[in-house]
């Protein structure tokens, strides 16, 4: 049994704009009634501001999926495209008071819902969202693409693969997919902790570098009575000096490839070029 809020027994029981707009000015349906979920939104836009002064949903899918509905599309109407379209999966969870962990997926089913209508509005044909053209699926049971995979992890932050299930329903089924889950989490993050390092200020940088020198590098090095300091940093480039036994060391070329360069790398960024002085 899961553990729902009021308001989301109140929506799942008492849905609002249940139906479909005749003639709408933007459709959206994303899902498949085969994976389990599935959701069609209508809307009337005005012309010239974009207001959204109706829309309606029919919704094939569990409680959280009819109350995640019905709470979009209270939540856009009234409010221009450009206005609706910040809102976001979370918010659509907690304007309902929250929704189980293991449901996220139909907050997420909305928003895609949305966004497949305004695209339409915009002029591009009203089809139904299963697979993206030229994606690649990672999840055959639910057809969930890589895509859309990558946007659920950068929009919430997500970290592990339960948490992807949750949001995507992707590893939900066979879970023959759980090892490229695991993947592209990892290669997602990577990725970012590159940019997070490329955008801090050079004393947040000094303070990493110091960090995995002190950490990491230099307790390796100290076991043969020498260690490592850094000297200076110019962007992507690291500037270090051996100390004790490895300034004389006629290995400290090895040592710093295979010691210094790759923790730094693999602790900081890849892109990193380490220069010993």
């Amino acid at each position: 049994m899961w553990n729902y809020t009021e308001k989301v027994y109140e929506h799942f029981k008492n849905p609002r704009n249940v139906g479909e707009i005749e003639n709408p000015d933007a459709v959206g349906e994303v899902g498949s009634i085969i994976c389990g979920d599935a959701l069609k939104l209508t809307l009337r836009v005005e012309k010239g501001s974009e207001k959204i002064l109706d829309a309606k949903f029919k919704t094939f899918g569990c409680a959280s999926a009819i109350a995640s509905s019905s709470a979009l599309t209270e939540m856009i109407k009234g409010k221009t495209l450009a206005e609706a379209a910040k809102i976001t999966n979370n918010e659509i969870a907690e304007y309902l008071g929250g929704l189980p962990s293991e449901k996220m997926h139909c907050s997420v089913m909305g928003m895609e819902a949305f966004e497949a209508a305004i695209k339409n509005y915009r002029g591009g044909k009203a089809e139904k969202v299963i697979v993206g053209i030229g994606e690649r699926v990672v999840c055959k049971c639910f057809s969930v693409t890589e895509a859309k995979i990558l946007k659920a992890i950068g929009d919430n932050g997500l970290k592990t693969v339960d948490e992807v299930t949750n949001f995507t329903k992707a590893g939900g089924g066979c879970r023959q997919c759980i090892g490229e889950i695991e993947k592209i989490l990892k290669d997602y993050w990577a990725r970012a902790e590159h940019k997070t390092f490329a955008k801090m200020t050079v004393v947040e940088k000094v303070k990493m570098v110091e960090k995995v020198l002190a950490e990491e590098v230099n307790p390796k090095l100290k076991r043969d009575g020498g260690w490592i300091e850094l000297v200076d940093l110019e962007g992507d480039k690291v500037k270090v000096r051996f100390l004790g036994m490895c300034s004389s060391c006629p290995s400290s070329g090895a040592t710093l490839k295979n010691v210094v360069e790759k923790e730094l790398k693999e602790k900081i960024d890849q892109a990193l070029i380490i220069e010993a002085q």
